[in-house]
């Protein structure tokens, strides 16, 4: 059964009291994880957060635990919680992205994440992000007559002459080149 966030919990919740550990659980909807009252991972905001009584109702509702506080009593396994990474990556690419960052979000160590996440997917969580980057610009490239500019700071890298130089390295080409090449290789 769901439970509304009340000034009590909201308070058990942002100062980590454990008393509250066996009461409820919380998860968060821009997450997608659920966590015991007492986890330590950065607090989240009182809209994106849902009570639950049991863990199970909360997995029902395709929440999953927290690898930092085990809601479950269970690790989550590593696969899952890269998946659970990568999926943030994949709708999150234009922001600013920092292993801290995704740490915390994930709720693990920003050293165990980038291990992890290398390991699991053979290349690191830069790599992904920027791999990511680079596949939504030359989509951008393809499809659409915006500025390069532009499509740097849509794409999450807002220093345009740095983008350049990543897109380069990564496909052979310049934007504008690949730009070209692709309206030539259509017609």
């Amino acid at each position: 059964m769901e439970l509304g966030v009340t000034e009590e919990r909201w308070k058990a919740i942002i100062t980590n009291d454990a008393s509250y550990d066996d009461q409820f659980f919380y998860a968060v909807k821009t997450t997608g994880i659920f966590c015991r009252p007492s986890c330590k991972s950065k607090p989240p905001r009182w809209g994106n957060v849902r009570i639950f009584q049991q863990a199970s109702e909360a997995i029902r509702e395709e929440f999953r635990p927290c690898k930092r506080c085990k809601p479950t009593g269970q690790r989550l396994p590593d696969r899952e919680w890269v998946a659970q990474i990568t999926n943030y990556i994949d709708a999150h690419y234009s922001e600013k992205l920092t292993l801290a960052h995704l740490a915390d979000m994930c709720h693990g160590s920003p050293y165990h994440l980038h291990r992890t996440f290398k390991r699991i997917k053979e290349m690191t969580p830069v790599e992904y992000i920027q791999q990511k980057r680079i596949d939504k610009a030359k989509e951008l490239l393809t499809r659409s007559d915006k500025p390069i500019a532009a499509i740097s700071a849509e794409v999450g890298v807002p220093n345009t002459p740095y983008f350049i130089t990543l897109f380069k390295k990564t496909t052979g080409q310049t934007p504008s080149e690949y730009r070209q090449n692709q309206l030539h290789g259509n017609q």
